[in-house]
């Protein structure tokens, strides 16, 4: 049949700029629009899942060589037949913005069952239609680096039209999702293939939480293999039902080996995030670490960080180089004590074990550390005002952090907190109690607790904090970074499972007598044999669980400390 324009199909509006759309296609070219071509397995099974009738109205937007439109001739055709009705109601609409991809598509879809129109342009320009009973495909998937400029703009616009801001993070398939969907009529489906960042980036949150308001049904379809050739991104199967009808509080999570396992897929199991727009990463987990993980999450042995207090930044100097100074120095430039004030030296590898005491505080300053912080708290004392002097001369005062106070020498103080919290962590994200009441950088995150919980949480919440629930949840709030660290900022510490108050005072003997051989291990870099005897205490010991479902989550951290690292090795920010 021939391609033509309808009533509410698709339409290239006026202006639309053709970017290297005459182009001659070539592998850069398509990764840089980021174009990869899904593998008919794919296509197939999201297609007979999202066209329903022989009247379907299809849209596969950013369709290249229209591998999902292909597959939806194909059920339109089936399903026609099977009911004995006619095709002339349906349509196949494709946009592609690469112009020898749309020709090609026209001529492939030739011969299809139904009416076709593939439009040449960029999809942000196409103005919603809210008229199609489904809309399938695999969107571009250009990292934030290189989505820039007009592109990124229209993008954004987009979103925004159905009340999704995304920040200068996300990627273009972000984006794409949510118009996309906006092409949908009431009750309409959406099913596309999606990088696995729709699971666990920061930006995507909103893009989760639209899902979930505003579909009846979400569901998942993971893999534990590459599925694209060549392609080391992990992608997931969104397969989203009933637009306008939701919102919904779960979705269902299906996993697959491969493609070719799409045919014979097992019940799905549900996953109920807090809040919609929170990480979906668990649902990564198998169904029986899912379970388990979800049993104790809404269990009242364990709550989330938020509940026992407050984690904020710690102070930014502006230059630590100038601010940060070991008791020598304090020493040699003839301060006096009130020009200093006690502080724990910058970075993280000093505050692995379960509490950072006087002494470890002595010995480090002995050894060279930054255990003070150049703050006059009144009038500067002789040498520190010559020392303020000599940070003028060397133009410290012009950074910005000193530029922007008054004066720019006090650096904005902050009370000792209770906690330490490590964000930048090889393993996991370390709690330990500040013994010694010194101030912190931003190198960690400081943990205030509620006055009701203080008491508990100084003595027992780093070394409760050792267990296998609390480390997966770790790897599920917060993010993969550059060398595979792990990073976790204070609203994602906010979400992390920890064990309850009431918990933790009901195991405090039993955790009193484990305390110095969990101490021991987490000091020589044993953090999984510590979490074993912690385990015992809490997981096996008060709350009951099975040492089968303990192993369980011992083994789904060690999984997704995996996809961790191997993403980290990729460059991806979750």
């Amino acid at each position: 049949m021939s391609s033509h324009h309808r009533d509410g199909g698709v339409r290239q509006n006026d202006g639309v700029t053709l970017a290297a759309a005459y182009e001659p296609d070539t592998a850069e070219l398509r990764k840089a629009r980021g174009a990869f071509f899904t593998p008919p397995a794919i296509a197939a099974y999201v297609t007979e899942w999202a066209v329903r009738t022989g009247a379907d109205h299809v849209l596969e937007p950013s369709c290249g060589e229209a591998a999902f439109l292909l597959a939806a001739a194909d059920r339109i055709g089936a399903l026609s037949t099977a009911a004995g009705t006619s095709t002339d109601d349906a349509a196949l609409d494709g946009v592609e913005l690469h112009e020898a991809s749309a020709a090609a598509a026209r001529r492939l879809l030739a011969s299809a069952p139904a009416s076709s129109t593939v439009v040449a342009g960029d999809f942000f320009t196409v103005e919603p239609t809210g008229s199609y009973d489904a809309v399938i495909g695999n969107p571009p998937y250009v990292r934030y680096q290189e989505f820039a400029g007009a592109s990124r703009a229209l993008s954004r616009a987009a979103a925004l039209r159905a009340g999704v801001s995304l920040t200068g993070l996300a990627s273009s398939w972000a984006a794409f999702t949510v118009h996309a969907a906006l092409f949908l009529k009431k009750g309409g489906r959406l099913g596309l293939v999606l990088p696995a960042e729709l699971l666990s980036v920061n930006y995507a949150g909103e893009v989760r939480r639209f899902l979930m308001e505003r579909f009846a049904r979400v569901d998942l379809v993971l893999f534990t293999e590459r599925v694209f050739p060549g392609v080391l991104e992990e992608v997931v199967l969104l397969m989203a039902d009933g637009f306008d009808e939701g919102p919904t509080e779960h979705a269902s999570v299906y996993q697959a080996r491969n493609a070719a396992e799409l045919a014979t897929l097992s019940v799905g199991r549900t996953w109920r995030p807090h809040r919609p727009e929170d990480k979906w990463t668990p649902s990564l987990l198998s169904a029986e670490a899912l379970g388990a993980y979800s049993d104790l999450a809404t269990s009242e042995g364990f709550t989330v960080l938020e509940d026992w207090g407050d984690t904020t930044l710690g102070m930014v100097t502006g230059n630590n180089r100038y601010f940060a100074m070991s008791p020598a120095r304090v020493t040699e430039l003839g301060l006096a004590a009130s020009d200093v004030i006690r502080l724990s030296p910058p970075g993280s590898k000093h505050l692995r074990g379960l509490a950072f005491a006087t002494r470890a505080h002595t010995e480090l300053g002995k050894a060279g550390s930054s255990t003070y912080l150049f703050r006059p708290a009144g009038d500067p004392s002789r040498a520190a005002r010559e020392y303020i002097a000599a940070g003028e001369k060397a133009g410290v005062h012009t950074a910005y952090k000193c530029k922007v106070r008054t004066p720019w020498w006090r650096v904005p103080l902050l009370a000792p907190a209770d906690l330490f919290l490590t964000y930048m962590n090889a393993d996991t994200p370390r709690l330990t109690t500040n013994e010694t009441k010194a101030h912190h950088l931003n190198s960690v995150h400081g943990v205030y607790l509620r006055p009701e919980h203080r008491t508990t949480g100084r003595a027992l919440l780093p070394l409760g904090s050792v267990n296998s629930m609390t480390l997966v949840g770790a790897e599920t709030v917060g993010r993969a970074y550059g060398g595979g660290m792990l990073k976790i900022e204070p609203r994602e510490a906010d979400r992390l499972p920890v064990p309850s108050p009431a918990l933790l005072a009901g195991a405090e003997t039993k955790l009193a007598a484990v305390r110095p051989q969990v101490g021991r291990l987490l000091r020589s870099g044993k953090l999984l044999d510590a979490a074993r005897l912690v385990d015992d205490v809490l997981l096996v010991g008060e709350l009951g669980m099975s040492r089968g479902d303990v192993r369980t989550l011992r083994e789904a951290h060690a999984d997704l400390t995996a996809r961790r690292v191997a993403r980290g090795s990729r460059g991806t920010d979750r």
